[in-house]
């Protein structure tokens, strides 16, 4: 199978070792092991008698049964576990999508949403969010793509690298037009839970009865290092992705299993202190906004990361490239996520260093 190169991922590769102020990172300040057991008085002794064998194969029922209390009307039939969120949306699309299927993705978004599926075959139609509305799918446009013959829509709420959430009202609106082409909705929700205003947006899994939610403990839970995502799906998609997952998963580490079962079941404790430190970081952000002429943005309302424009001539590839080589500062040009003049700045990280990296990107607008 033939794939384009992620983008993303590879920029990732190249350059976040050189940074200095990695400001491209999509998570908030990572949880040590201390730090979780910490916050959710939890003794692992029990562990350390634990024989590191297979585990439960679809996640064990601690696990399931915290992951239901994050949507309304789910059960543990319609979980299965993954190696993080990535290993989730890779496994619903080699589960549902065939060669000569129709494949709309909303864009910008995770590149996994329109490049597994072109290497399927798929029919790849993109629907290109943009800064005048706000970051939210166009719904004349999305329905003229979609028609009466799409097979999945796939797109990612609240939405990476916008920080847009899409209103409730709207998400029925899309399935609705899902409706009429009888289509899948597979929505990347590793966000949700991170919804500035603290209300946590509705699941597409819970409101569509076609509606898949893939989800995970890196970006809410702070716990990246875990691997560890799921799948939240009518029961025939998830005995037809453990059909396919047993080619590539048989499980998730026990270990892993066990702290994101902790992590979860302490939900409220670790977003509460995730929030403080996005709201923190985004206010920073926000009155470096206000005084940097040369830059524009949507003012995020979910996630982590913000979608900011320039002004000045050049690629965000060579800006980015330029930026770090004479400051040490990395971003992430838009044109990885397939839309140039943009760059991704991440917020809910070290919020001592982005205020210095930003600074830092101010003098040198000043000298382009």
């Amino acid at each position: 199978m033939k794939i384009d190169k992620f983008k993303v991922e590879e920029w990732f590769n190249m350059y976040e070792h050189k940074a200095l102020y990695d400001l491209a990172d999509t998570c908030v300040e990572s949880l040590s092991i201390n730090e979780l057991l910490e916050i959710t008085n939890e003794n692992p002794s029990e562990l350390y008698s634990r024989k590191l064998n297979y585990g439960d194969i679809h996640g064990s029922k601690r696990l399931k049964d915290a992951i239901c209390t994050l949507y309304e009307n789910q059960t543990p039939d319609n979980i299965t576990i993954a190696h993080g969120a990535i290993g989730a949306n890779q496994l619903v699309m080699l589960s549902l999508i065939e060669q000569g299927d129709k494949v709309v993705s909303i864009i910008p978004t995770y590149q996994q949403h329109y490049s597994i599926p072109k290497s399927i075959g798929a029919e790849v139609k993109t629907l290109f969010l943009k800064e005048e509305n706000n970051w939210i799918p166009d719904l004349n446009e999305l329905e003229m793509l979609v028609g009466t013959n799409t097979k999945i829509i796939c797109m990612n709420n609240p939405n990476n690298p916008t920080g847009a959430v899409i209103p409730e009202k709207i998400l029925k609106q899309i399935i609705q037009i899902a409706k009429k082409s009888d289509a899948y909705i597979l929505c990347d929700e590793v966000y949700r839970g991170l919804e500035h205003n603290g209300q946590i947006s509705k699941s597409v899994a819970d409101i569509y009865e076609k509606g898949i939610s893939t989800g995970s403990v890196s970006k809410v839970f702070s716990l990246a290092g875990l691997r560890l995502g799921w799948i939240v799906a009518p029961v025939e998609v998830i005995e037809e992705v453990n059909h396919q997952r047993e080619y590539n998963t048989i499980s998730v580490g026990i270990l892993d299993d066990y702290f994101a079962s902790v992590a979860i079941e302490n939900k409220n404790k670790i977003i509460k202190r995730n929030l403080s430190k996005i709201l923190e970081g985004k206010k920073i952000l926000t009155d470096w906004l206000n005084s940097e002429s040369h830059c524009h943005c949507v003012i995020p309302s979910g996630g982590t990361t913000a979608f900011v424009g320039y002004d000045i001539k050049i690629s965000s590839v060579d800006l980015c490239k330029k930026l770090q080589n004479d400051t040490g500062v990395m971003l992430l040009p838009g044109e990885t996520m397939e839309l140039d003049g943009y760059l991704r700045i991440g917020y809910g990280n070290n919020v001592v260093k982005l205020n210095q990296a930003l600074n830092l990107f101010s003098d040198w607008l000043k000298l382009q």
